[in-house]
């Protein structure tokens, strides 16, 4: 020990430093030991952090998608709408391939869709006055039993095998009456069951199950009529009208009570007209839809024509395509809910209608049938996402005084246009073949919105930049 003190004492740099060197390596291998073990439990973590991550992130894009779904009422609504649209696609589907098939006349296809439509061309506007009076829940309650009855009626002259055309023309009348008075009242009802901050979305979800029963209803519908016959689809479709109802009976909305002077119906039309005509944001959105709706959505008469005579294909890629534009519409009406909080994009607004019309003009070039399903669907997703935002706009402009009737004229616009644009499709494939039934419609729409930039540019450059209105954002 002495002699340890003594070489301790005779070398104190020595000794320090090789005590120092050692006290380092044991601090390097301590901090290499627990390096290892914090590299063996970041990983551990890192994976389980990585899988709470992701599902943090599922949870909030889902809770964005479905955030409507919150009320209560609007639940009810949603899941009563997802049955009854299946059962009225398959129906839709169902009679349009009859008349095809009983007539093999595309011009008598599309005086389907004008008797059925051409109601409401002549009378949306007086029955947006009318919801405008009365508890839209109660419109809906009778609109929607008397589908059902025509359902049923059809399902009858089926099975009795005494279904002639014009039966089926005069019960499209009587469904174009009904939907003159369904759909401005279920469009101004939405507002009712969710409130202003979550419309955008909300119309965004009945998108999506009205695009996923074109996807399901004609699908469907195509494997009924192949193993059972058409009947089974009408049957199918009277049927599913008791889930609307029934969700409709647990709804207890209570609607805003406005009180206003009553009025002579056309005194409260004019009144509507003119409050829209004051509003620039709701003209420019008329201007556009008006060409849209006329011009860009004839699928219906277009599409079992065009499976047919272009692509010689039969009832299984009809239906096939049908649901093309559906899931088309279906992506469309996701991207849309996702996205609702930014509100209307009046650019990509923009681009969606130009596409749409370019796009139906290049159909002239395609008569393979996978590229077909392919244009069919993204014609749909623009479609879709166009509609959306000018449902939205309408919306979001329109007092509770006047929503009745600035929704019917949406109505007016999407669905009474529909004779205009089948008359004009069906009559150009009657004389020209299927192959022009997409071009000529997106040419006449092309031509029309090309006007509109051209005469309107500074009006739609004003609309396009103004900050008081920029991106139609939305506010409780």
């Amino acid at each position: 020990m002495k002699a340890g003190i003594r070489f301790f004492l005779c070398h104190p740099a020595k000794t320090i430093l090789h005590e120092s060197e050692r006290l380092f390596m044991q601090i390097q291998i301590f901090f290499a030991k627990l390096q290892y073990r914090s590299i063996r439990n970041l990983k551990r973590d890192t994976q389980k952090g990585a899988v709470c991550l992701l599902k943090n992130k599922l949870i909030q894009i889902l809770q964005r998608v479905f955030s409507s779904l919150k009320h209560k009422e609007f639940r009810y609504f949603w899941f009563g709408q997802c049955i009854s649209l299946i059962g009225t696609w398959m129906q839709r589907t169902a009679q349009v391939w009859l008349v095809y098939t009983m007539t093999n006349s595309p011009f008598m296809v599309g005086m389907v869709g004008f008797c059925q439509f051409t109601p409401i061309l002549l009378f949306t506007l007086f029955a947006g006055a009318l919801v405008d009076r009365f508890s839209k829940r109660n419109i809906l309650l009778m609109t929607q039993s008397a589908l059902m009855i025509q359902a049923i009626v059809l399902t009858l002259l089926a099975y009795f095998d005494m279904l002639q055309y014009w039966h089926i023309l005069l019960l499209s009348i009587l469904l174009g009456l009904t939907q003159t008075f369904d759909m401005p009242a279920r469009q101004s009802f939405f507002i009712e069951l969710v409130g202003r901050g979550d419309i955008m979305n909300a119309v965004s979800l009945n998108s999506t199950i009205v695009n996923l029963a074109k996807i399901i209803g004609p699908a469907l519908s195509g494997i009924v009529m192949v193993n059972f016959g058409t009947i089974y689809c009408f049957s199918i479709n009277a049927i599913s009208f008791f889930a609307v109802l029934l969700s409709l009976l647990y709804i207890k909305a209570s609607p805003k009570k406005f009180i206003r002077e009553q009025q002579k119906v056309m005194q409260e039309v004019k009144d509507g007209l003119c409050y829209i005509k004051q509003s620039k944001a709701l003209m420019i959105n008329i201007m556009f839809m008006a060409i849209i709706c006329t011009f860009a959505m004839n699928n219906d008469v277009i599409i079992p024509v065009f499976a047919k005579s272009v692509l010689g294909l039969g009832a299984a890629a009809y239906t096939a395509l049908m649901s093309a534009a559906g899931i088309g519409a279906f992506i469309g009406a996701i991207f849309m809910a996702f996205r609702a909080e930014k509100g209307v994009e009046k650019r990509f607004f923009l681009f969606c209608l130009s596409a749409t019309a370019l796009l139906q003009v290049l159909m002239f070039f395609v008569a393979n049938y996978n590229a077909a399903f392919l244009c069919i669907a993204c014609i749909g997703f623009l479609n879709l996402a166009f509609m959306n935002m000018g449902n939205s706009i309408f919306q979001l402009n329109a007092d509770g005084e006047h929503r009745g009737r600035v929704m019917s004229v949406y109505s007016f616009l999407n669905q009474g246009s529909t004779p205009v644009g089948n008359f004009y499709a069906g009559t150009a494939m009657e004389y020209l073949g299927g192959l022009w039934g997409f071009p000529l419609c997106g040419i006449a729409a092309v031509g029309l919105l090309g006007i509109i930039f051209i005469y309107e540019r500074q009006e739609l450059f004003r609309w396009i930049h103004d900050k008081k209105q920029a991106d139609e954002k939305i506010s409780p």
